[in-house]
């Protein structure tokens, strides 16, 4: 395993090649004006004020349906770094809500979207992806995208949760 300074040393040949900034900040403006785009076009739904940047992991903001917000589960639309693509996860508020719901789709349909194998070592309680290997270069599909599969998910959620 490598030192920190052995990491460090690394870190900073790559900053000096300007790509992983230049990368990091075109991701980030992109999050922004998408998540900028939802809360414009849906002003019904619960839109998160900040985007969570991460740690260079994943990036994140949340878009959540009045209905899964009374129920404090939220939708989060998350860039995973690692990755290079786009996904969509149900988390709950907080550890105890995330569990219940956990729970319930282990024993009941989760249409196919995965599951986390535990719910305490997790942020999400159904996961999907929504874009693999998104081209920053066509921005408005790629939005179009992503604005569907949300939609679609979010949608999806409601009726499996309201079935049982």
């Amino acid at each position: 395993m490598d030192t920190l300074n052995t990491c460090l040393a690394e870190y900073k040949q790559q900053l000096l090649k300007g790509d992983i900034q230049k990368a990091y900040r075109g991701i980030m403006e992109y999050m922004k004006e998408l998540k900028n785009t939802f809360s414009a076009k849906y002003p019904d739904y619960s839109v998160s004020g900040n985007l969570y940047q991460g740690y260079m992991d994943m990036s994140y903001f949340s878009f959540t349906p009045a209905w899964l917000t009374k129920k404090k589960l939220k939708i989060a639309v998350v860039f995973l770094h690692d990755k290079i693509c786009f996904e969509i996860w149900l988390c709950g508020v907080n550890k105890n809500v995330q569990k219940k719901y956990w729970e319930f789709f282990k024993r009941n349909n989760s249409a196919g979207y995965k599951i986390p194998n535990d719910f305490k070592n997790s942020d999400s309680i159904l996961e999907s992806t929504l874009v693999e290997n998104p081209d920053f270069d066509k921005r408005e599909i790629l939005t179009a995208i992503i604005e569907r599969g949300v939609i679609d998910f979010s949608n999806n959620v409601i009726s499996l949760m309201t079935k049982k």
